[in-house]
């Protein structure tokens, strides 16, 4: 039998194009949203029996909505910035009507009655719903694997895993399943998969996409944000998922409009500080270290001033962890009290963890929190950006649970892989995961761009920057 994955995919001229070109061609109605939808869907039919990145498929229903779409732009109604575009949203995101199993049997069969409100958002602005996307169990842990639906495959080497827990999304992406994903971040659930699918995720700063329903508002562990394969479209839909609402008591009171604009400028003054290992603090592949140092030059080569240094990353171990396991243990402890034999094991520990927690480890890990969040402001008072690596290897076998070492270091569960990206989210600062190259034997690497506090704007048009010197993230799968 043919591996689609090495075959020519169907529909290359809508189905690889970015989705500002899309939105574009959609409005002057060179392409009708009934042909996108149906292109993609045909891409789906092609290839997603392979990848298994798409785990609910809403075809009938989509095909109507691309229908009433084409309508409305027909009648000269107002259409929104994602008028016609076809989007399949991550298994944990509630969508009104459509299964959301968050990768557990405890809700295979679990329909929500609302959208989540970056989902509502979405659809507002005139996205077209095909399905969901697979996630790893509760979306914990960032390989993507359930007992629902299986692993989900990388488009660049099918042997591979997809990252998590937006693996998904990232890896339908990377084949051309849909052009824009919603994504979700706690420890790295939106970067990694992005590096290992070369495609582009942003982590943004908590509250500048607000979380409804939510069970902790307070909480800034947990973030939605966008993913899509250009920086640029990154950027449209971080315009449509941002903005503050009144339920959200962190959300940011700015316009999302904001993110709409043209991206490029002049980064010839940017004050850039990278490291390949976090100061030393985390173990790092050379083939990925070699990838961000090569980073670094590009930047030179932007006229940046460019400076091998990093933040003092002490805490962040120990503030990660146990928000982490707090809120693991919050919102999950009744379940796996109710159902133990049906949660996977790593997953029911990090809940115990959580549920033996004093207030005084709690309070420990808020002043760390704080320390931390300072370091990183005086940090940002002498730099612009960071460039870090964003998973600290390349992809590694779909079969592995999480790799048992890296660098020669001993790995000694399923979060101490991924401390280049949680360390990153204990700080509260944005992070913006793009193409960074490729190993020797072809697989994705990316780069990891932090900026201050807030800061997804500079951010952005730094990444913007680096993409268009680069030209990384054109290299798609092979066929």
């Amino acid at each position: 039998m043919t591996d689609p994955l090495r075959t020519d995919p169907l529909h290359p001229e809508i189905c690889d194009a970015p989705a500002s070109e899309l939105a574009r061609r959609l409005r002057a109605r060179e392409l009708s949203a009934v042909e996108v939808v149906t292109a993609h869907l045909e891409r789906i039919e092609q290839l997603n029996p392979t990848l298994n990145a798409i785990v609910t498929l809403t075809a009938e229903q989509a095909l109507k909505e691309a229908a009433d779409a084409d309508g409305r732009l027909v009648r000269g109604e107002a259409v929104g910035p994602l008028h016609g575009l076809p989007v399949a949203h991550k298994d944990t995101h509630n969508t009104a009507g459509i299964r959301t199993t968050h990768g557990s049997p405890l809700l295979a069969d679990h329909v929500p009655e609302h959208d989540d409100l970056s989902i509502a958002r979405m659809r507002a602005a005139g996205a077209i719903t095909l399905g969901k996307t697979n996630v790893p169990e509760f979306g914990a842990g960032s390989h993507t694997f359930n007992p629902l639906f299986g692993p989900t495959l990388n488009p660049y080497d099918t042997t591979r895993s997809a990252g998590g827990s937006s693996g998904g999304a990232a890896a339908a992406l990377a084949a051309g399943l849909h052009p824009l994903a919603d994504g979700s971040d706690m420890g790295g659930s939106v970067r990694n998969p992005a590096s290992f699918c070369n495609v582009v995720g942003l982590r943004p700063a908590p509250g500048r996409v607000p979380l409804w329903p939510d069970f902790t508002p307070w909480a800034t562990q947990v973030v939605q944000g966008p993913m899509a394969r250009t920086v640029t479209d990154v950027a449209l839909l971080l315009s449509v998922m941002a903005g503050p609402d009144p339920r959200s008591p962190v959300s940011i009171e700015q316009d999302p409009d904001v993110f709409a604009g043209p991206l490029d400028s002049d980064v010839g003054a940017l004050r850039v500080a990278w490291s390949p290992d976090l100061g030393g603090a985390v173990p790092v592949e050379p083939s990925v270290a070699a990838v961000v140092e090569e980073a670094a030059e590009v930047f030179t080569g932007l006229g940046c001033t460019v400076v091998r240094d990093c933040p003092d990353f002490t805490g962040a171990d120990e503030v990660f962890r146990t928000l982490r396991a707090w809120q693991m243990a919050t919102v999950l402890g009744p379940a796996l009290a109710a159902h133990r034999d049906r949660v996977k094991p790593s997953l029911a520990a990090n809940i115990d963890h959580g549920l033996g927690l004093t207030g005084a480890d709690l309070g420990r890990a808020e002043l760390r929190h704080g320390e931390l969040f300072h370091r990183m402001r005086e940090f940002f008072s002498r730099y612009d950006i960071l460039l870090l690596p964003t998973s600290q290897l390349p992809p590694f076998p779909v079969e592995f649970e999480y790799p048992d070492r890296i660098a020669g270091a001993a790995m000694d569960d399923y979060l101490d892989w991924m401390k280049s990206a949680y360390y990153v989210s204990a700080t509260g600062s944005p992070s913006l995961a793009i193409p960074g190259g490729f190993t020797p034997e072809g697989l994705p690497v990316g780069v990891q761009l932090v900026g201050p506090h807030r800061g997804e704007l500079p951010l952005l048009r730094a990444g913007f920057a680096f993409e268009q010197a680069t030209l990384h993230g054109l290299r798609r799968p092979p066929r």
